[in-house]
């Protein structure tokens, strides 16, 4: 084992004022730089990307996860693609519910197109919130 010693992972201003002075290094060269890894039985470093990816994400102040969901769940994304399924329903996720801040109850028309579902949100004065035109 040469003289590698572990050191603490940089975090905020530090990691991105590293990460900026290690320009012309590879991913992995910046992240074992900055403290993003272990030290194997061996000796030999293990670049942890992921903790140094996630560690660049929040230096930066990038929000990722949802901050309406308290319970520390992920679940999935919204993908905007949806499948029949097999009793034939269309099934709308929560995900896209929420970012309408669509609650239960919450009524809507359909309207059928040739190659198209419509739902028109029914509310106070009937208008539509969102009309995505083909």
């Amino acid at each position: 084992m040469a003289n590698d010693t572990q050191v603490k992972p940089l975090t905020g201003q530090e990691l991105l004022q590293k990460v900026k002075e290690l320009e012309t290094l590879s991913k992995e060269d910046k992240a074992k730089a900055c403290g993003y890894y272990t030290l194997t039985k061996s000796g030999s470093p293990r670049v942890n990307m992921m903790k140094f990816m996630n560690a660049l994400i929040e230096a930066e102040g990038i929000q990722l996860d949802s901050s309406q969901n308290g319970n520390g769940r992920g679940g999935r994304s919204a993908s905007y693609r949806i499948t029949v399924q097999a009793n034939g329903n269309l099934l709308i996720g929560s995900a896209y519910t929420k970012q309408m801040g669509l609650r239960p109850g919450d009524e809507f028309e359909i309207s059928l197109g040739r190659k198209h579902i419509r739902l028109k949100q029914l509310g106070d004065d009937d208008e539509l919130l969102a009309d995505d035109e083909d």
